[in-house]
């Protein structure tokens, strides 16, 4: 049950933003603020409304259904609609009990995305290489912007690490149950006895931090610099371009080469690092929360195996939420990432509902 003083309030302060946003009497950001609650709010002030009428709407029809002297046909029809009264209110009270679960401010920000190999050796670089290939063709499919930030190779094609940025609408709302260990299970094409071989890769999404989210001081930072090397370790630039920045008060180190200028290379770095010291801090505040409890759907931690892929059988398996989808193939190319995505979504709301009851 929602409280009926918590139902009163939201219709209130719905009808109260709506008065306000149509005097046009308010300041271009508190109208920008006041909109997005509004806009917010009215995707719910319809269920509101009606979980708040339902006491007095069941009273009604309960009295039509005890009559005595009420026909039995009429009887029926009363009960049927009760029957569909008291579902659609139980579909209202968990959409309003959504809305109310404390909002996650970085689920509306770009993301930056870490995949580097774990064990496995070659194959595990393959694996990353697959991995960053799946993402690209969501963003594809999503009409989202990836841009590579920092990429090093290995043989064959693989990746021993890849970052990129990924913008777009509520990207990291979209992407964060990814961080963890993703194994896979696969015959490597070396492979000459057909054995399957499981190797593994690890993938970090943390929400992209503007400036204003973050703030990192100069004194804070010590950047050394350096020549950029290729494979092998041998020189590919005569000059001093790479660039290592070391956040002293976290200890946090990114190093960033890509680029033959040593400024890009600086601002490419200074935009992971940004990403990196806003995730620490909001991860002490998460585990602060959330000391006595674990979720079910994870803590994100890059550790955690959260997910297989094995290809012999063609199958993917999400062991947070033990759903398996026989449709790996489809799932690598993107097609069927929302499914389990969405999965992965409602389990975490579940969680959290349980939490509020």
């Amino acid at each position: 049950m929602i409280p009926k003083n918590k139902i009163r309030d939201l219709i209130s302060k719905h009808s109260l933003l709506e008065k306000e946003l149509s005097s046009g009497d308010i300041d271009k950001k508190n109208f920008a603020e006041k909109s997005k609650e509004y806009s917010g709010l009215n995707e719910v002030i319809k269920e509101i409304k009606e979980y708040s009428t339902f006491d007095l709407n069941q009273k009604d029809l309960e009295k039509i259904v005890d009559d005595k002297s009420s026909e039995n046909e009429i009887k029926e029809l009363a009960k049927l609609e009760l029957d569909e009264l008291i579902k659609k209110n139980e579909i209202n009270e968990k959409k309003i009990k959504l809305f109310l679960l404390p909002k996650d401010e970085a689920d509306t920000k770009n993301a930056i995305i870490e995949i580097r190999a774990g064990t496995g050796g070659l194959e595990a670089s393959l694996f990353v290489s697959d991995l960053f290939k799946m993402y690209e063709k969501i963003s594809n499919k999503k009409k989202w912007q990836l841009e590579v930030i920092s990429i090093s190779k290995s043989d064959a094609g693989g990746l021993k690490e890849i970052i990129a940025s990924i913008k777009g609408k509520n990207i990291y709302s979209s992407l964060k149950y990814e961080s963890g260990v993703h194994r896979v299970q696969r015959v490597p094409d070396t492979e000459t006895q057909g054995r399957v071989h499981t190797s593994a890769a690890t993938v970090a999404v943390m929400p992209e931090a503007e400036e204003l989210d973050v703030k990192i001081e100069e004194k804070d930072l010590r950047i050394d610099v350096f020549r950029s090397s290729g494979p092998g370790g041998q020189s590919v630039n005569t000059t001093d371009s790479a660039v290592r920045i070391t956040h002293i008060p976290t200890g946090i180190v990114v190093s960033q080469q890509d680029e033959k200028s040593q400024i890009r290379n600086k601002e490419k770095g200074l935009k992971i690092l940004r990403s990196r010291v806003y995730e620490f801090e909001r991860q002490k505040i998460d585990d602060a929360r959330s000391k006595d409890r674990k979720n079910k759907i994870g803590t994100g931690d890059r550790s955690e195996r959260i997910r297989t892929y094995n290809f012999p059988q063609g199958r993917v398996t999400d062991h947070r939420i033990n759903l398996t989808l026989h449709k790996l193939e489809e799932f690598m190319q993107g097609e069927v990432f929302d499914e389990m995505n969405e999965n992965l979504i409602l389990q975490a709301q579940e969680e959290e509902l349980k939490r509020l009851t």
